[in-house]
């Protein structure tokens, strides 16, 4: 396990520390799938993804009070990999917010929108995956942990409003996302690692540097509440860090001052991050 280490200052009595993980991208399948999803499994050693998702989480029990896992715990939906979910997030130790493959049947089959999200969302019932996926919190150590689902770069209206009721609470918020918020050196910096013409696939994307895929840039253009969402984020001094995945590779940087947001990179490369509260 590659393991970066943070420590974030905001004033608890006690510390807390956290293991953040993202982008398992666990792939099982079995004999209730079609060919089409056992060749999405095929594409790589699913065992071992799991191996290395095994070490984070015996770590993070070990270790640390809490593991955030910020989405696309799977690859794509499966029963299997339904039945795997469920038993991770029933874990005591493990809270989450809900990446774009959870919901994906396959790669780039079609325009992510929220019907084609509700449909994935009908194929988990009646358990769903075990956790509410679209919001919820938890508070661990004095500080609520608030999961937003943003897996389509969008945020919606009531999601604001439940986070202004977690805010009434008083407690020090660490919010966990699955994709980034725009941020201009995040962004430099992917376009650096990844060449030019690389897409902006964060939340909060500025119109010149939407992808040049007219139906990608749809997906991702800001729209609804998702910028009111943003700024209101940004403005909010209990909100002490963002968490979030997403993207593949690890950074950091700050939103606003005093307000940083931890990127880690892909769980399926052994990449995690312990976060020591203080």
């Amino acid at each position: 396990m590659e393991l970066l280490k943070n420590t974030l200052h905001i004033g608890l009595e006690r510390p807390l520390t956290l293991l953040h993980v993202t982008d398992s991208h666990i792939a099982r399948v079995d004999e209730r799938d079609n060919e089409r999803k056992h060749a999405l499994a095929g594409r790589f050693d699913s065992s071992n993804r799991e191996q290395l998702f095994r070490e984070q989480l015996a770590y993070a029990k070990a270790h640390c009070d809490l593991m955030v896992h910020t989405g696309d715990l799977i690859d794509f939906t499966s029963q299997a990999n339904f039945e795997f979910a469920r038993t991770i997030l029933s874990e005591e130790k493990v809270f989450f917010a809900a990446g774009n493959h959870e919901f994906s049947h396959y790669l780039g089959e079609a325009y992510e929108d929220r019907a084609y999200k509700m449909n994935s969302f009908r194929e988990m019932l009646p358990e769903g995956l075990g956790v509410p996926l679209f919001f919820h919190s938890r508070i661990v150590g004095g500080v609520n942990f608030v999961a937003i689902d943003d897996s389509y770069h969008q945020f919606e209206a009531w999601q604001i409003t439940r986070l202004k009721k977690e805010l009434a609470k008083g407690l020090p918020i660490i919010l966990c996302l699955h994709v980034p918020l725009f941020e201009r050196s995040l962004y430099e910096y992917h376009v650096e690692r990844s060449g030019p013409g690389t897409s902006c696939y964060l939340a909060g994307c500025e119109e010149d540097d939407l992808p040049v895929d007219e139906w990608r840039a749809i997906e991702i253009r800001p729209r609804g509440a998702t910028m009111e969402a943003i700024d209101f984020i940004k403005s909010q001094p209990l909100i002490k860090a963002v968490l979030a995945g997403h993207i593949h590779f690890s950074f950091e940087s700050e939103l606003a001052p005093g307000l940083p947001q931890f990127i880690t990179g892909g769980g399926y490369d052994g990449i995690a991050r312990e976060l020591t509260i203080l």
